[in-house]
């Protein structure tokens, strides 16, 4: 079922610094960099100008200034990214219905049953790229392949505004020299491991001994071996079959370090309501909580989690849990980043309490969270958050879909 295929990987080219420039002129042909409110995330995205001097993504803010001493620093505009993918997104399904979002800027398309209505996948790439100009202003780059593996590879070859197609008779030659890391799903730490092996290229992976790849990798070493080879099986999965997400979480950089207890609670608290919202909304609770810590210096931080008796999604049993393991670390320096994410999850109906007065919390959460949801974030609230500044900035999650609970609201 997956041979003879025809794959479209659709990368929306420096897209938070592109809608900016769009949004505002005055930054068009600029060296900028797009940051988390308040200016104490790190460059989630620059624009091409900026990149050219050596600015990169995950730099803070002081280091892409030393690389670029002209960059203008633009504070990122979330519901504008979020607005600009969705129509987007949409408009990919005029060409066919097989449309899996990746994340906010990139999306793979099968066009394998669309071809006998417009003719090749190249005429589909030129048609989505010339619209999403016309109507946005921005430039995208495509790759088209057989697989989402390669028609990904592809897209990444000529950026921005690029179309490349990697056709099945060329795909030994391109894998043969291709460094493992330019695959998707080979990161930094996989490529360590793997040059421990003496593997560096695709072709040498490709021809790796897949006993030997088995007994370092586990069952993946057979699907690296694949990977080596440019082979791919796994489907275009829309949206509406995507299956069920694995967690529910929501992190936040804070506009100033933290180290007292009282305010380190209050972003507990705003983070474990965040990520309780949204478990409610789409009925799901979770056995295990995880709390994550970044602290001052930027580079070093903390992670741990923990697992209870029974699934949760109030916000109160999230936030105490999340205290629970605060009170087990210990903290050497003021914390920048705090995140808390609620997982082993369980999809399940609501049932009515017994208890009177269970039923009475259950029933008051229900309101809380109808306000907000109409309303916007902490319009109702927790007293204790009530005199809270809301210091803290959010940047959007590479697993942020247009629908459903991976559609995080945005600030």
């Amino acid at each position: 079922m997956t041979e003879h295929r025809t794959i479209l990987h659709l990368d929306l080219n420096a897209f938070f610094a592109s809608v900016e420039q769009q949004a505002n002129p005055e930054l068009q042909g600029k060296a900028i960099a797009v940051v988390g409110g308040g200016g104490r995330t790190v460059i989630t995205t620059s624009s091409y100008e900026a990149r050219a001097k050596g600015v990169k993504t995950g730099m803070a803010i002081w280091e892409g200034k030393r690389a670029c001493p002209e960059l203008i620093i633009v504070v990122g505009d979330n519901r504008k990214y979020t607005y600009t993918s969705s129509r987007i997104m949409q408009m990919m399904q005029d060409y066919t219905p097989d449309v899996e979002v990746f994340s906010i800027d990139e999306a793979w398309l099968d066009v394998t049953r669309s071809l006998s209505i417009f003719g090749t996948a190249e005429r589909i790439a030129h048609l989505l790229k010339a619209r999403i100009l016309q109507s946005f202003g921005l430039k995208c780059s495509i790759g088209i392949a057989p697989n989402k593996l390669l028609a990904k590879l592809a897209s990444d070859m000529k950026k921005p505004d690029g179309l490349t197609i990697i056709l099945p008779d060329d795909v030994s030659r391109i894998m043969e020299r291709l460094p493992i890391q330019e695959l998707c799903g080979i990161g930094k730490k996989m490529q360590r491991h793997m040059n421990l092996l003496s593997i560096y290229t695709c072709g040498e992976l490709g021809r790796c001994d897949e006993a030997r790849l088995t007994r370092k990798f586990g069952v993946l070493g057979k699907i690296y071996k694949a990977m080596g080879q440019g082979i791919d099986h796994s489907p275009v999965i829309p949206l509406e079959e995507s299956d069920e997400v694995k967690s529910v979480g929501h992190s936040m950089t804070l506009r100033h370090d933290i180290d007292r207890r009282e305010d380190i609670l209050k972003f507990l608290l705003q983070l474990s309501e965040m990520v309780g919202r949204r478990a409610r909304r789409y009925e799901v609770s979770g056995k295990t909580v995880h709390l994550h810590i970044r602290f001052a210096d930027f580079y070093s931080g903390v992670g741990k989690q923990t697992t209870i008796g029974s699934y949760i999604n109030l916000s109160e049993d999230i936030f105490k849990t999340a205290v629970s393991i605060l009170d087990t670390l210990e903290l050497p320096q003021p914390i920048r980043q705090l995140g808390v994410r609620l997982t082993n999850l369980k999809y399940a109906a609501e049932q009515l309490s017994l208890f009177r007065e269970v039923q009475k919390k259950s029933d008051a959460i229900k309101a809380m969270d109808t306000v907000n949801d109409r309303y916007g974030e902490f319009k109702v609230t927790f007293g204790s958050l009530l005199s809270a500044e809301q210091k803290g900035s959010h940047v959007i999650s590479p697993a942020w879909r247009p629908d459903g609970i991976r559609s995080v609201d945005v600030q």
